[in-house]
């Protein structure tokens, strides 16, 4: 904290330091959640900000924790016509790691009545855990389809609704992605790992909306208290991980090539306006594809089993965000617009009210953002606020945030004893690795509440709900 200059209660400053080239780093979080970050989260935050192109500040949310290259949480944007590069590590490994929310309609009592039998058919039906493969097997030219069409394609193919693309960021379907830029090796990680959730913090949770923040911005996004939801937090799995890769070093060798001095090797990156970084990019939007049809396809199952339990059940989507991405996006700098690329690793785009890109459901209330929090905690929905693009680029946190390592969970945690007593407490916990439940404990993760509070006073989204967990499917 000691470099720190507090500019509010929820914003922090590492001032610029034009010996070394760093323009300015900022935190946003109370005091509290800033000094519990380690301290690589300032150091790798302060390294991107040394980057070329960067416009404006390189930015830490409130959830942020120590990654590869960019913090997790990290939020930072880039000019290509200033030389602004693109990085993998300010991408990370799961590209378009994002949340789908989805409506039931259903009331808290009525899944109390079945939730046993209803955990066992999520469990069987939805596909979990490391390596775990689904029923859909598919040919190299059908992936590349996926690639191209994203959600859109599993709604063509009968997995899904029209009405789901609405409510998917960029419709289901992220422009600019070339299959052609993926490398084999990346693809056939992924033939048989469509429509599977896949291991580590990822889960499908069922949900009971506890408490209203917002009146007025949930009756836009159709939940109220005691409403079941249920959360699917997934991303592009082997392939998106082949991918990152695969890219750290052909940019790496771009950047030596371009002589791009990087202030950390992690943060191997080219100019975006190169060909190695016209690849990357192709390739991040073809993952980002990939996991859009993943969420789309899990929406399906989760649908066919809740059918099954409850015949008139509307399972509907509510909204559908990645975190892991980087976006062609227009914002206003000192009074003009600017197309630039902004990282968010571990962070969420929230924009705020009036966005031409929402869907008019929710144009007035703001995008729908949901904070995923621990295994047996809860999470939180948010709405995107206006200050949020002067101050973050349209940006929010997008989970609770590592408060420690998975090893120190291990050391501290037993997975059998911690299922048996989130299950005393009336959360059903099923996976198929009880070492994974350990480094998933509740304990190992920063609080929620508190992280969404500090969201909300930092400008960067404000609290519509809050959610508590029932049902916990895990790999």
């Amino acid at each position: 904290m000691t470099l720190l200059k507090e500019v509010d209660p929820c914003t922090w400053s590492l001032a610029a330091d034009p010996r070394t080239g760093r323009r300015e780093a900022r935190l946003y979080g109370t005091r509290e959640l800033v000094a519990a970050m380690d301290d690589k989260v300032l150091e790798q935050i302060g390294n991107v900000a040394r980057l070329p192109g960067l416009v404006g500040a390189a930015m830490a949310m409130p959830d942020a924790h120590w990654g590869y290259g960019f913090p997790i949480g990290g939020v930072a944007a880039f000019d290509p016509d200033a030389g602004g590069i693109i990085s993998a590590g300010g991408v990370g490994f799961d590209i378009s790691c994002g949340i789908r929310c989805l409506r039931t309609g259903l009331a808290k009592g009525d899944v109390l009545q079945v939730a046993q039998k209803l955990s066992d058919a999520l469990f069987r039906d939805i596909p979990a855990g490391v390596g775990e493969g689904g029923n859909l097997r598919l040919t190299v030219p059908e992936l590349d389809r996926v690639l191209k069409q994203g959600a859109r394609w599993a709604v063509g193919e009968g997995m899904g609704e029209e009405a789901d693309l609405e409510f998917i960021e960029d419709h289901g379907c992220a422009k600019g992605a070339d299959p052609s830029c993926v490398s084999p090796l990346a693809k056939s990680r992924q033939l048989g790992e469509m429509g599977t959730l896949g291991s580590g913090n990822h889960y499908l949770e069922v949900q009971c909306v506890e408490r209203v923040h917002d009146a007025q911005a949930a009756e836009a996004f159709g939940i109220a208290e005691g409403q079941v939801v249920v959360s699917i937090h997934c991303g592009s799995r082997g392939l998106g991980h082949q991918i990152g890769t695969d890219f750290l070093l052909s940019l790496a060798k771009a950047a030596s090539r371009l002589g791009i001095t990087l202030p950390d090797r992690e943060l191997a990156c080219a100019p975006i306006r190169s060909p190695e970084g016209e690849e990357y990019f192709g390739a991040m939007n073809a993952a980002t594809n990939c996991a859009l049809a993943n969420r789309q396809i899990l929406t399906h199952l989760t649908r066919g089993v809740f059918r099954h339990f409850f015949r008139d059940a509307h399972v509907e989507t509510l909204f559908d965000v990645s975190h892991n991405t980087c976006k062609l996006e227009s914002h206003e700098i000192d009074g003009r617009k600017r197309m630039l690329y902004v990282h968010r690793k571990g962070a969420t785009r929230a924009f705020g009210p009036g966005h031409p890109s929402l869907p008019a459901r929710y144009r007035a209330a703001g995008q729908p953002v949901v904070i995923g929090g621990s295994m047996g905690t809860g999470s939180c929905i948010l709405a995107g606020v206006e200050t949020s693009e002067a101050r973050a680029f349209s940006s929010a946190s997008h989970g609770a945030g590592r408060a420690m390592s998975r090893n120190a969970a291990l050391r501290r945690w037993h997975g059998r004893e911690l299922v048996d007593e989130l299950a005393g407490r009336g959360i059903i916990i099923r996976t198929r690795s009880m070492r994974g439940a350990a480094e998933e404990a509740p304990g190992a993760y920063k609080d929620v509440e508190a992280v969404a509070e500090a969201t909300e006073r930092a400008g960067l989204a404000r609290r519509v709900a809050l959610l508590r967990p029932m049902i916990c499917i895990k790999g």
